[in-house]
């Protein structure tokens, strides 16, 4: 198969979130589809196997795709590609820079990143076109820069969740109820990353520390440490953040 041609047929395997969605869009993309089948299935012979399945699984899955296809590949930003075993040349990754709660258009995976590997430039050119395929901006990622890559995703898109999850408890001390919350801080936080995005962190940072109101976020601790003192640690942490933040918009 010319590896910078789209692959005629793609197996998926693993029926999870990821799964599903690289099917649906992978049908869209006019590519022929076999699954998503169960991790212990076999995969259906294919131009390329693609595991959607968790990082522990992969060697397993990749062993049961043996011979399947002529390249087999993973969709794990953090999963070197020794993981998947077999010949050189065979192993592909391709990791979408992108979230899934599940029931996503296809639509969801247009001008998201995409890490793309391969052991050879065959199996790399492979995965930069099935993500090309897919509406993805592919960008190579190494085995030894994957964790510090992965690092990255996690902060930018698991911690943010769970930092908006600090703030409904914090809302909560206010009287407002979770749902209310997130519908009244939603419009603030799309404006913020909309402003990270457009001016980087330095200009896009606003607020107490910001301008130097230590009183205010002295006041901010007291509220929290009364009633959700679990809070306290992450808002040091990251009030220390901040302040250095503030201190490099200072001197730019």
């Amino acid at each position: 198969m010319d590896t910078h041609r789209v692959p005629a047929r793609v197996s998926v395997v693993g029926e999870g979130r990821l799964g599903s969605a690289l099917a649906v869009a992978l049908e869209v993309a006019g590519i022929e589809v076999s699954g998503p089948s169960g991790r212990d299935e076999l995969a259906a012979p294919a131009d390329a196997v693609l595991l959607c399945v968790p990082d522990a699984e992969i060697a397993a899955a990749a062993e049961a795709a043996s011979g399947r296809a002529p390249f087999v590949g993973h969709t794990s930003g953090a999963t070197p590609l020794s993981a998947l075993g077999g010949r050189e040349g065979t192993r592909f990754g391709l990791h979408p820079l992108q979230t899934f709660a599940g029931g996503e258009p296809p639509e969801r995976f247009q001008g998201a990143g995409c890490a793309v590997a391969g052991d050879t430039p065959a199996a790399l050119a492979l995965a930069t076109t099935l993500a090309g395929a897919l509406g993805m901006r592919p960008f190579p990622i190494t085995d030894e820069l994957r964790p510090a890559y992965h690092a990255a995703a996690s902060i930018a898109s698991n911690f943010l969740v769970a930092l908006m999850s600090a703030a409904e408890d914090a809302a909560a001390v206010a009287g407002i109820d979770p749902d209310e919350a997130r519908a009244l801080l939603a419009p603030l936080v799309r404006s913020t990353v909309e402003n990270w995005v457009a001016l980087g962190p330095e200009r896009a940072l606003t607020g107490p520390l910001a301008r130097g109101d230590e009183d205010t976020v002295a006041a901010q601790r007291a509220a929290l440490a009364e009633a959700v003192p679990h809070l306290l640690a992450p808002f040091d942490s990251l009030a220390e953040q901040t302040r250095a933040l503030a201190a490099r918009k200072v001197l730019a």
